[in-house]
């Protein structure tokens, strides 16, 4: 599933190339991609106008749009990509990492397509169809974002109730923008179990864990992805912590498939 750094190169992909360009026409026939909007709704409220600016916080992008028009709520869901197509047989994408890679020239799973007055085409892909559009998408519940959540916020978020730490690292409420694999990776890198009560994290704790986010946000950002992170190749049976060696063990925390090691997050 993208998570933040996915959600980045998409959003990066749409400053770069999907800026400025006049909207002339907007495929929004796929009603389940584009609920609760009737086919042609966001089309109407987009035709005419140009995408001036791209958001993100966590998971959740948007693009702010001329002449005061409404917010383009863009979620890639489970395996969604941007793919930006240029009449002259030019293309960019960005977000989920797909076995194998999307090829060039492979639209198969466009759910959603904005046209350009030049020609250009707009899409979110997304093979698993769980991704979302919708205008004025609400973003203010969502927590700091991880990339950029300051030492305050980030112990605030850690700072009450009784759940897993996992748990509390996936809780969009609190700390926007990490899933899975990304909380795996953070909390391998700070030596922490996933299973410990953040009522029992000390604040050496809950340092070490800020310092591997920001690691882990950049190095993921950096390299493509949270598959390039160095504990995921080891999340499988039989693996041992490239750190120490030790073997890898599993289980469920906060409801997601967690793997650590045996020694050192014990």
């Amino acid at each position: 599933m993208p998570e933040l750094p996915e959600v980045e190169s998409a959003r990066a992909v749409i400053e770069r190339s999907g800026l400025g360009r006049k909207i002339i026409d907007v495929d929004d026939t796929d009603s389940y991609v584009c609920r609760p909007h009737l086919p042609g709704q966001i089309r109407d409220a987009l035709a005419g106008r140009e995408l001036v600016a791209a958001r993100r916080r966590g998971k959740s992008m948007w693009c702010e749009t001329s002449d005061d028009g409404p917010e383009l709520g863009i979620h890639l869901g489970m395996s969604g990509k941007i793919v930006i197509a240029d009449p002259d047989g030019g293309e960019i994408d960005g977000g989920d990492y797909w076995e194998g890679r999307r090829g060039k020239g492979d639209y198969r799973w466009s759910r959603f397509m904005l046209t350009f007055a030049d020609g250009g085409r707009l899409m979110l892909v997304d093979p698993r169809r769980l991704g979302r559009v919708r205008l004025d998408p609400p973003v203010e519940a969502l927590g700091p974002d991880a990339a950029t959540v300051t030492p305050a916020q980030f112990r605030a978020a850690l700072a009450f109730g009784t759940a897993p730490v996992k748990a509390r690292l996936l809780d969009q409420d609190a700390i926007a923008g990490i899933g899975n694999l990304l909380a795996d990776q953070i909390l391998w890198a700070a030596r922490l179990n996933p299973g410990r009560r953040v009522d029992k994290l000390t604040p050496d704790d809950v340092g070490r864990l800020l310092r591997a986010t920001r690691q882990a946000v950049r190095a993921a950002i950096k390299n493509g992805g949270v598959h390039t992170l160095k504990i995921i190749p080891f999340r499988h049976e039989g693996a041992h912590c490239p750190r120490d060696g030790a073997p890898m063990t599993t289980g469920k925390v906060g409801g997601r498939t967690t793997w650590w090691c045996t020694a050192e997050q014990s």
